[in-house]
């Protein structure tokens, strides 16, 4: 979490913040506002207990399939909750438009790419469509109960 707004996010106590992590094994890590009650409460009467990191990071870690649950649940609790979650930004353009010539681009990329040839990182689906996924990132977004 390199970023600073991620940072700020992720270190302030009012609003519950969860991180969805997407590789193999690793489970959603939590902050909470503090209450004597948040084990109890994360666990909400399952088989799993949640689990405590302390420390200067400190955090709860949670099973993946409780993401929703959690979420909904934080909603009505606080009102509002911060979800941290890997994404990876698509690009559209056309083969057409990075093999053009000239200046005239008409393409969803907007000239972005127009004229570049192919680098080999495009999957061209036909002469006037291809994509490509950027690198994967973290991003924050804000949901605030209705």
């Amino acid at each position: 979490m390199d970023q600073p707004g991620l940072r700020y996010v992720w270190k302030q106590k009012q609003v519950p913040v969860i991180l969805r992590r997407d590789g193999r094994g690793e489970k959603l890590r939590v902050r909470l506002p503090f209450a004597d009650d948040n084990r109890q409460w994360l666990q909400n009467a399952r088989r799993t207990p949640p689990e405590w990191f302390g420390g200067d990071e400190s955090y709860w870690e949670l099973p993946k399939s409780w993401f929703n649950d959690f979420v909904d649940r934080a909603l009505r609790r606080y009102g509002k909750v911060y979800i941290i979650q890997p994404y990876r930004e698509q690009e559209i353009c056309a083969r057409a438009c990075r093999e053009a010539v000239g200046h005239e681009c008409q393409c969803s990329c907007m000239g972005a790419n127009h004229g570049t040839g192919s680098d080999g990182t495009w999957f061209d689906i036909s002469d006037t469509f291809s994509t490509r996924w950027g690198e994967r990132e973290l991003a924050c977004r804000l949901l605030t109960a209705r």
